[in-house]
Parts: structure tokens; C-alpha cells; sequence
């Protein structure tokens, strides 16, 4: 076994996940536009079209958020990344490629809970390899990097899926042989094409490092309380909760697309193009940022982010135009990219030899609940008015703020640098 080159492997896992993310994020647009069209059949389980649609959307991240502590112990102890990376790929290629069978609100629900599981196996071990083969000074460069390219890819595909579909049906020649394809269909062959790569990638480049066999073990835990006086909290479970009221503030808008486009008077393209926004917003951000993190500490930029994205959030809710959606989807995009990248360091930085997988499944599992929970929070209260769902995403950010500002501790230039009982510093 070798010992990784850094660089290259953090970039290839990068590219990676960029081509399984545009799939990914061709669905979150594609989805609530299936799920109302003529192509699906069925009672909505007694509900509006907006809560089933957003039951649907979530039911990925309800079972990748609850298989992920298992699989990112099991990574651990196997003391194994790549396995399971290649495992979950080759989940989505399936669920991806099943949606074109699909013709129900049921079928819709187990393939979106197989893409879950898919997930569950790829991101704790892919987020444990990027930390491991990093140090605390350049940790945050390397997640910045892993998110940056994973991110495009989320900002690429919700900018092309609306055209996609819309432009359909298409007719393929293949030797002779006319092939019709919905719009639908080839949106659903893109997501799994992009799986295939994404596999195939990994397969070629990625091996686990030594260091990685080597720290396998079998005392594994996830604190919850604080182990010194000062705190109340353990600052990796405080990341995990902060991370999962961001992930619920930006996960708002998935489900509730008809209403959107209804209250602003757009169509699926201007749809696509603002909730692409607030990825491509992050793109040119999640490096630089994760770098000065790794110079600066992780602390001031967790606090700056949660703080822009309370007005963020709740501008969403307020705004009456494309124009002004799109300037708070952007802002919100910025407040994101001060989080996502720190936390992850910062939560790397603590993490004990053997205990990646486990540890940084916390934060990744908390997002992937967020990003359920917030399609159907939003699907939920927005029969209560347009405005209700982001006052509740501004309310909770604003509670990730607080517990951040009192819970989570600075690991970069501190005594304890790579210690979970680093001191904070004074405010």
C-alpha cells in the first residue's frame, strides 16, 4: 500500500463527488416537477402536493443521516475508506437509473430512501479520507477544495435540469433504431451517468493510506458533554447541531418550487438559476475561506456565517421578484461557505487517531437530516403563509449562533492545536 499523494487524492475525491453532486442536484429540481406531472399516478396519502413532495425530498437525507454513524464507525474500524466510498456509488447508480421504472408516490419514496443509503456508505468515509490526508495547518485548504468542486457540481445541475426537462422529449438514433426519451427520462440517465463516473474515478485513482489501516481500532465514541469545566457542551456535537439548523435554513426552498415560481411570477429555468446560486455563490469561496481558516482559526468564520445567515434566510421569505430572490440566495451562499468548511476542519482538528469516520459522521449526519428536514418543515408551513417557512430557518440559525459562540472552541494556534481540550480563546 502507498503512501497518497495529498494534493492529488483531496482532487480526485473532489472530482468525484462533483460528478455524483450534479446527478444529485438534478433530482432536487427534477423531483417536485415529476412528482406534479401526468407521469406519476396516485393518491397523495390524504395531503397537499407540497408536503407529499417534500416527504419524497427528504426521505434521502432521513436514511443517509441515520445509517451515516454507523457506517462511518464501521469505516473505522474496518480501518477502510475506499470500500465504502465505492459501495454507496454504486448505490446511487442504481437508485438513479430507477427512477425512469417509477410511476408512484411509493416508488418515489423507496428509490429516494435507496439514494439515502447510498449516500450513508459514500460521505462519512469520503469526508474521513479528505481529513486524513490533510494536517490542522492545511485541513481547511483540503476541505475547502473537496467542497468546492462538490459544490459546483450542486450549482451546475439545478442550472441545467429545468432546461433539460423542459426541452424533451428527445429522439436518440442509435444505429438506426429511433429511441424516445421524456424530458424526465433524460434528466434521470444524466444523475446516473454522472454515479458512473464518479465510480470509475475513485476505482482508478483512490487507495486507503497506511496511516488509515494502521489507526483502526475498536474504542469508538461520539461525545455529547463537554470535558472541561468551561463548556457545557462537546464542540463536535455543538458543530453537529449548528450544522443541522444551517443545513434546515438553506434546505427550505426545494419543496416548495411551485409556490416560488407562483409568488414570483418565473418559470423552472429562473427556478433552477436561484437555487444554483446558492452553490455557485460558494464555489470561489469554500477554498479561500477553509485556507484563512487554517491561518486564522476556524471560530471567527463559523461566527460570521451563522450570523449572515439569519438575514439571509429570512430575506427569501420576504422578497417579490427573481431578481431579489436571487441577491438572497447568493448572500445566503456566502453566509454557507464561512460554515461548511471550518466546521469540518475545525471538527477534523479534534478528531482522535482511528475516530474520523465516527467523529466527522456527526456534522455529516446532521446536514443530511437538515437537508430532510427542510423540504418538509417548508412544505408544512408554508399553508400557514409564503413567509413562515424562513422566519423558522431564521430562528434556528440564530440558535446555531448562540450555541457556537458559547460551545465551540478555536483549535488553530492554541496549546492544544489537535486536542479536544484545546482552550477556547476570550472573547
Amino acid at each position: 500500500m502507498r503512501t497518497p499523494d495529498v494534493d492529488r487524492d483531496v482532487l480526485t475525491l473532489a472530482l468525484a463527488r462533483m460528478a455524483d453532486a450534479i446527478g444529485n442536484s438534478f433530482l432536487i429540481v427534477v423531483l417536485p416537477l415529476y412528482v406534479a406531472s401526468t407521469e406519476i399516478t396516485g393518491g397523495a396519502f390524504g395531503v397537499s402536493e407540497a408536503l407529499v413532495t417534500g416527504l419524497i425530498l427528504s426521505m434521502y437525507g432521513f436514511f443517509s443521516s441515520f445509517l451515516q454513524p454507523f457506517t462511518g464507525r464501521l469505516s473505522d474500524r474496518r480501518g477502510a475508506r475506499r470500500i465504502f466510498i465505492l459501495l454507496g456509488l454504486g448505490i446511487l447508480t442504481v437508485a438513479n437509473g430507477a427512477y425512469v421504472f417509477a410511476d408512484g408516490y411509493v416508488a418515489l419514496l423507496g428509490i429516494r430512501a435507496l439514494q439515502g443509503i447510498g449516500v450513508a456508505f459514500t460521505l462519512p468515509a469520503t469526508i474521513a479520507l479528505v481529513s486524513e490526508l490533510a494536517t490542522t495547518d492545511t485541513r481547511g485548504g483540503s476541505m475547502g477544495t473537496y467542497n468546492t468542486f462538490r459544490l459546483l457540481g450542486f450549482g451546475v445541475g439545478p442550472i441545467v435540469a429545468g432546461a433539460v426537462v423542459h426541452s424533451g422529449p428527445y429522439a436518440i438514433d442509435f444505429g438506426g433504431i429511433a429511441v424516445g426519451l421524456s424530458g424526465f427520462d433524460a434528466a434521470f440517465g444524466i444523475a446516473t451517468l454522472t454515479a458512473i463516473v464518479g465510480f470509475a474515478l475513485v476505482t482508478a485513482f483512490i487507495e486507503d493510506p497506511d496511516t488509515t489501516h494502521a489507526s483502526a481500532g475498536e474504542d469508538l465514541s461520539v461525545a455529547v458533554w463537554a470535558r472541561d469545566d468551561a463548556h457545557r457542551l462537546d464542540p463536535v456535537f455543538t458543530l453537529g447541531v449548528a450544522s443541522l439548523f444551517m443545513a434546515i435554513a438553506i434546505a427550505l426552498l426545494s419543496a416548495i418550487e411551485p409556490q416560488v415560481n407562483t409568488r414570483l411570477d418565473q418559470g423552472p429555468t429562473l427556478f433552477g438559476l436561484e437555487f444554483g446560486a446558492f452553490i455557485l455563490a460558494q464555489v470561489g469561496l469554500q477554498t479561500p475561506i477553509g485556507a484563512a481558516s487554517d491561518r486564522y482559526g476556524r471560530r471567527p468564520f463559523l461566527l460570521a456565517g451563522l450570523a449572515l445567515l439569519v438575514p439571509t434566510t429570512l430575506a427569501q421569505g420576504l422578497v417579490v421578484t427573481p431578481a431579489g430572490m436571487l441577491v438572497a440566495r447568493v448572500l445566503q451562499g456566502v453566509a454557507a461557505a464561512m460554515v461548511f468548511s471550518p466546521a469540518l476542519a475545525l471538527a477534523g482538528d479534534l478528531a482522535d487517531e482511528g475516530q474520523s469516520g465516527t467523529q466527522l459522521s456527526v456534522l455529516t449526519m446532521a446536514f443530511g437530516l437538515g437537508i430532510a428536514i427542510g423540504p418538509l418543515a417548508s412544505g408544512f408551513l408554508v399553508g400557514f403563509g409564503f413567509v413562515y417557512p424562513f422566519v423558522f430557518g431564521a430562528g434556528l440559525a440564530l440558535v446555531g449562533l448562540a450555541l457556537v459562540y458559547t460551545e465551540v472552541i478555536e483549535t488553530v494556534g492554541t496549546a492544544g492545536g489537535s486536542s479536544r481540550d484545546a482552550v477556547a480563546p476570550q472573547d
